[in-house]
């Protein structure tokens, strides 16, 4: 096995990580910014190296700094965990010519299914649905007006190169369709620099529904699926797995059809292919070459590590599962909670921490980085950490949720424990009656 990993990450996923390496009784290299000497994947982990100041660019995707720290460390092999360079294939390509192992795909593949286009290419010609739409990037505004006029509005524009709802905008008459069209090739620039953006069909009332799987040399296993449909302007806050809609035929023809295409293209790893889930159709949405916030919940379900998976892909090439290895059991919720204030349009909330009491108790797991005294700095993504139930069913899964919810305290800074207690409560939520549109559209907030 590894003797050394490093963590080009922070927060709760760069603690994840280290978890998992303690298991494998692997050392590991914390990277941090300036203002991140006091964070807690820091303090769990072996060694520790500042790339740089807060800005991101200066630090956690200083890649310099970086593969500096793994020559001052002799690091074998990197975790990029989700976000900041997990994604990027030139982190990736430097790391392979180097001879330093990325846990994670090949270069060439994080390029390739990074690509949306390219990428929904692969799933067409793998046999999965895709959304109606442009072949490819489209560049001119009167030619992307026309695919609009053919395929109907309400239409989406989204960035080529993009994610997290960056460069996405949902044009619903012909009229909007210029200064949107302008927006987004504006913000795909700011945010990816690549202006590309394409067009698809906007589904107006989805679920977003993603299966999880592990793959190697040896062959591909997924972990069964995830609802990811309590959202926010295209941002998750509540996941779920199994998803409550689906029936075992639909499962079964989402499974086959994700495994033999992540099986095609030769994957090695953890990744997740996402769908948008509409009249009993799916249909093929993107895949992330990474670990993803959410995974936790499958953990619950399945009882594997998927992150000891990873770095057991990275080192032997191989995935040790079977698919029959993995039997799911039960229900399980995953709450990501926030450093924001929910009744002011989600405004950050950074600050000390004064007051930190986790939840425990029987199937309850908090993924975080937080104790009394953290300072929660204004620079990174606001979410502090993760909170995770597991029941029998989905009623029961959901009472543990709230009793959890109940035990939690965060004082010091505004958090989103409130918001989500509120969530838990609605009938429509109790009722798995909601789409990726329905705290947009609603306004319960």
């Amino acid at each position: 096995m590894f003797k050394k990993i490093l963590i080009a990450n922070r927060g709760e996923i760069a603690v994840r990580v280290i978890r998992a390496c303690k298991e494998w009784g692997i050392s590991t290299v914390a990277i941090h910014s300036d203002v991140d000497r006091d964070s807690m994947h820091v303090r769990l982990a072996d060694e520790s190296v500042c790339v740089g100041t807060h800005q991101p660019l200066n630090s956690y995707l200083n890649i310099p700094a970086i593969m500096s720290a793994i020559e001052l460390t002799n690091a074998e092999a990197v975790h990029p965990g989700y976000g900041f360079l997990s994604e990027n294939s030139q982190f990736a390509k430097i790391l392979e010519d180097y001879k330093i192992k990325f846990i994670g795909p090949s270069s060439k593949l994080i390029e390739m299914m990074g690509d949306k286009i390219q990428a929904k290419k692969i799933a067409k010609e793998n046999g999965l649905p895709v959304i109606e739409g442009s072949d490819g990037g489209v560049k001119d505004k009167n030619h992307a007006k026309e695919i609009c006029k053919k395929i109907g509005f309400p239409i989406l524009i989204k960035a080529s190169a993009g994610g997290g709802g960056k460069g996405m905008k949902i044009v619903y008459k012909e009229s909007e369709f210029d200064d949107l069209f302008a927006t987004a090739k504006t913000e795909a620039k700011k945010y990816f620099g690549n202006d590309e953006v394409y067009i698809e069909k906007f589904f107006q009332n989805p679920r977003h529904i993603e299966v999880q799987i592990l793959s190697g040399k040896n062959g591909t296993v997924h972990l069964h699926e995830r609802d990811c449909s309590v959202q926010r302007r295209h941002q998750k806050l509540i996941e779920e797995t199994p998803s409550p809609i689906l029936n075992e035929n639909i499962r079964k023809d989402l499974f086959d059809k994700t495994v033999k295409m992540v099986s095609k293209i030769g994957y090695e790893g953890a990744g997740t292919v996402e769908f948008i889930y509409e009249n009993e159709k799916f249909y093929f949405l993107e895949m992330n070459t990474r670990v993803q916030v959410e995974h936790p919940v499958s953990e619950m379900i399945t009882g594997i590590d998927i992150i000891k998976e990873q770095i057991w892909i990275a080192f032997t090439g191989n995935t040790a599962l079977k698919q029959s290895d993995i039997v799911p059991r039960g229900h399980a919720i995953e709450c990501r909670i926030n450093a924001e204030d929910a009744s002011k349009n989600f405004q950050p909330s950074p600050g000390k921490i004064t007051m930190c009491h986790q939840p425990s108790g029987f199937r309850t797991r908090v993924d975080g980085s937080i104790y009394q005294g953290y300072k929660v700095t204004p620079y990174y993504d606001s979410m502090v950490c993760k909170l995770i139930c597991h029941g029998r069913n989905r009623t029961e899964a959901i009472q543990r949720m709230k009793r959890s919810l109940d035990e939690f305290v965060i004082e010091g800074i505004t958090t989103t424990i409130d918001l989500h207690k509120k969530l838990l409560n609605h009938p429509k939520f109790l009722e798995s009656d909601f789409n990726v549109s329905w705290l947009d559209k609603e306004k319960i907030i």
